[in-house]
């Protein structure tokens, strides 16, 4: 229920995985943070040097988690078998409502009989579930034996903590599947929101008619799934200017394979990320993920996609409309891609990128979000 409305005011509490570097799921607890602007933020780890301005006036909450050393923040995915244990420890008995978003852990926290549950699943644990084998094989090398112990508890870990919310809210139609296929249940898709203010759009608009944008532009947290590399190595191929806007693990390898014409940002405010939006030729997205914010913003912005097609990124761009598709993450495919851009830029239309945009707005975000609120609520 709204916070300002005439129904009985709820206390309600917003939980987030990780407050440690900003992206996408961050972005939607931005948009959740205005909907309940007196609601505290609880979360296992919080940063506030690498999550940027966007929380410093919230109420923040951690767990236990948060006080041991800075390193620990760092080097976070080593404390992978203390995540499960500090989320359920975390305290909601004084809420009536909970509203969860989660990538991984938080959609476990347990919550007494009368408070309502809410979680938006941005995704359910690839590690553990479908890309289980490739982690094995990519980041372990010794001690199978009990990594893959490991990963056999957080999937029954992970099942039955998909089981406490009383509601599911997916971010797309492929995690609706994904949700169903590994937590057996039902989830309403609502897809994520995109803040663009009106005065921002005009701005843009005049600027992108300028045309010629010198660059490609990746936006992205640096994980290895991303498949940033891939996009670095076809710029390196083919010599086309790529900048790389991110924070994260995968920061120091990739600075080291980026060639003469990449050029590595590191983590930029959100004026400058539309600055450089602006004046880029096309978004690279070349992961297969759950959905993809940066490329709604893209579309925002006037600037069409190149998109890995698999994943939320085929439930946004249209092929040959709103971006290219390529088949498979390799260097050889995504090259083709880019190759078959460039033979198309001329004809991508900046209206009908903009107009793709609007399906994805923040206030559908939050009419949607609105609409699964009181129907859940019993007052």
């Amino acid at each position: 229920m709204k916070e300002k409305g005439n129904k009985k005011k709820l206390k309600v509490a917003l939980v987030h995985d990780f407050l440690l570097y900003p992206g996408g799921a961050e972005k939607v607890l931005e948009v959740l943070s205005e909907m309940f602007p007196n609601a505290p933020i609880y979360t296992l780890l919080y940063d506030r040097n690498t999550i940027g301005k966007n929380f410093e006036n919230r109420d923040i909450k951690t767990s236990f988690l948060n006080y041991w050393p800075q390193i620990c923040k760092k080097y976070y995915r080593y404390l992978l078998p203390f995540f499960g244990p500090a989320t359920e420890s975390m305290d909601f008995r004084e809420f009536d409502l909970v509203i969860s978003s989660s990538s991984a852990w938080t959609k476990g926290i347990v919550t007494r009989l009368n408070t309502n549950h809410i979680a938006y699943i941005h995704s359910p644990m690839r590690y553990v579930w479908d890309e289980n084998e490739r982690y094995m094989k990519r980041i372990i090398k010794k001690r199978n034996f009990f990594i893959r112990q490991l990963l056999s508890y957080l999937r029954v870990w992970d099942y039955q903590a998909s089981q406490r919310p009383d509601v599911l809210i997916a971010n797309s139609e492929y995690t609706q599947k994904r949700i169903h296929k590994y937590y057996r249940r039902k989830s309403e898709v609502v897809y994520p929101p995109v803040n663009i203010s009106e005065k921002f759009k005009q701005n843009l608009k005049k600027k992108i008619s300028n045309k010629k944008e010198k660059s490609f532009l990746v936006i992205s947290r640096l994980n290895k799934y991303k498949n940033v590399a891939l996009a670095i190595e076809a710029c390196n191929k083919l010599q086309l200017s790529l900048t790389v806007v991110g924070q994260g693990p995968e920061y120091d390898n990739l600075k080291k394979i980026a060639g003469e014409t990449v050029t590595m940002r590191g983590w930029v405010d959100e004026r400058e990320k539309w600055k450089l939006l602006n004046e880029s030729r096309a978004l690279v997205f070349p992961c297969e993920d759950d959905f993809g914010i940066v490329c709604i913003e893209a579309l925002s912005a006037g600037i069409p996609v190149i998109a890995l097609g698999r994943g939320g990124a085929k439930e946004i761009i249209r092929p040959n409309v709103d971006g290219i598709l390529f088949g498979a993450p390799t260097l050889e495919v995504i090259a083709d891609g880019f190759r078959r851009f460039i033979l198309q830029e001329d004809y991508f239309d900046f209206n009908k990128l903009k107009e793709r945009a609007e399906k994805f707005s923040k206030a559908r975000f939050k009419e949607k979000l609105q609409k699964i609120i009181d129907t859940s609520i019993k007052y």
